[in-house]
């Protein structure tokens, strides 16, 4: 039997399958792969046809790679501020998923906080779901948020399908959110461990950051000074000893401190159920490179040196970070304070959503790293980490998700054609190696070249594989 009649489409070159890189027949139906052919040079004759000449003899739709290009599992972003509603005007789901698209993300799970209301009940997720609608470029599951007022209340969340609960341990940066103090933070734990769900936390420390020198002006090393990597390590240890106690899974959100790898290492050999994050600031940029009054590049936790940088690169190496998602988290321009640099004031957010795979390629390449190990940090760690099912890896009976890449291909970052809400960016004039060409959603290509179709097709995903709340 001619496997091309079991399959609407097929994608025919280089493709990254079972962390290699292999020459391979992928086959596409009903948006699913129904096969995969990892062997597929004695095939490739067969199908020297065009795709209008298949399509007209009613075959599969082939589509061939060209030589410098390789098929990748689309992205998984499980950490991304989408906004709306509330605050539409800092980003919203359709410039959101416009960009992840173009990314070549193809699933995004949106953050509970920044939006008004706040994904903190099951009313607030019934009206964070109402808000996508007709919205949708991609995929799009949701977190809630585990606050002082939701303790208690957090099975029915959790069985309404989000797909954990966030927290903060210090002052979120937005009245709506309030942070849990530390025995709020023991009650969460058990409540969550009950269930056998997921908190995912913001560990800084509240008292190391307030005893620390408060920032002032447009000195970036004062704003460092201010978010010392000892913040992070103190709540890292308290998330740590409480998820032992308690039994419950926990992640640690957007890691930029490298002297706290040894710790997580040793919780997780102890059998403390903990994953880890980190994002494409953390892994690119470096405190030396910021200029003061560059409030473009403020984040929580900041971007600290280069030295640091490098430990986070040993730490997804060994396997103790698994995941590299973008903490995409844009304001309006004002609110960085670009007029003034003050750090102090400004907004801590970094928008990368569209950019996050040629970042990470980029400095994976110049490191000797594979594309299978960036597959590995970018699609199927962040699907794990969530519990998304299949999705993030190119195997039979997964999602169709898929991104056609050209890894040598380069390209100047411009941010007013980013698909972004405001073009904003501290990667603006960087050159980047990677261009994502193609983006299929579910078998349909949803982005080319930076275009993305005007029909949006994307589902909501909810915890247990559920596509409606």
């Amino acid at each position: 039997m001619d496997p091309d009649a079991t399959a609407d489409v097929v994608f025919r070159g280089r493709a990254v399958i079972d962390r290699g890189l292999v020459r391979a027949g992928i086959g596409v139906r009903d948006g699913e792969i129904v096969w995969v052919d990892p062997d597929d040079d004695d095939q490739r004759g067969r199908h020297s046809r065009s795709t209008a000449v298949s399509r007209a003899r009613g075959e599969a739709q082939i589509v061939e790679l060209a030589a410098d290009e390789v098929l990748l599992p689309g992205l998984v972003d499980s950490h991304v501020h989408v906004n709306e509603p509330g605050r539409t005007t800092w980003e919203g789901f359709a410039s959101a998923t416009r960009a992840a698209a173009a990314g070549g993300i193809t699933t995004l799970v949106d953050m509970p906080l920044n939006s008004i209301p706040p994904t903190i009940s099951a009313e607030a997720l019934t009206v964070k779901v109402d808000a996508t609608e007709g919205q949708r470029f991609v995929d799009v599951g949701f977190w809630g948020g585990a606050v002082p007022s939701s303790l208690g209340h957090l099975a029915e969340l959790h069985a309404r399908g989000v797909f954990g609960f966030k927290c903060f341990l210090l002052d979120s940066g937005v009245d709506e959110f309030a942070p849990l103090d530390p025995e709020q933070l023991d009650d969460a734990m058990r409540e969550v461990a009950a269930f056998d769900g997921l908190l995912v936390v913001h560990a800084e420390d509240a008292a190391t950051i307030d005893s620390a020198p408060h920032p002032r002006g447009t000195g970036y090393a004062d704003y460092l000074r201010s978010r010392p990597p000892e913040a992070e390590d103190r709540a890292i240890a308290e998330v740590l000893e409480l998820a032992g106690r308690h039994g419950t899974r926990v992640h640690i959100l957007h890691l930029s401190n490298g002297a706290s790898l040894p710790r997580l290492a040793a919780a997780r050999a102890a059998g403390v159920r903990v994953t880890v994050e980190t994002c494409p600031h953390y892994l690119t940029l470096s405190a030396e490179q910021v200029a003061d009054g560059q409030t473009q590049f403020k984040c929580c936790p900041p971007i600290r040196d280069a030295a640091n940088r490098e430990r986070l690169w040993q730490g997804l190496a060994d396997g103790v970070i698994d995941s590299v998602v973008s903490d995409h988290s844009p304001s309006t321009p004002d609110l960085k304070q670009l007029d003034t640099g003050d750090f102090a004031a400004a907004w801590g957010g970094v928008s990368s959503l569209q950019l996050g795979l040629s970042l990470i390629w980029t400095e994976a390449s110049r490191r000797g790293v594979g594309l299978s190990d960036v597959v590995e940090w970018m699609a199927a760690g962040p699907t794990r980490v969530a519990g998304l099912g299949r999705k993030g890896s190119i195997a039979q009976g997964y999602a169709a998700d898929l991104v056609v890449f050209a890894p040598d291909e380069t390209f100047t970052v411009d941010a007013s054609r980013l698909h972004h809400q405001h073009p904003l960016t501290p990667y603006e004039g960087r050159e980047l190696r990677g261009v994502v060409r193609q983006t299929w959603l579910r078998g349909q290509q949803v982005a080319r070249r930076g275009t993305v179709v005007d029909v949006p097709t994307g589902q909501l995903l909810f915890r247990g594989g559920a596509t409606r709340v």
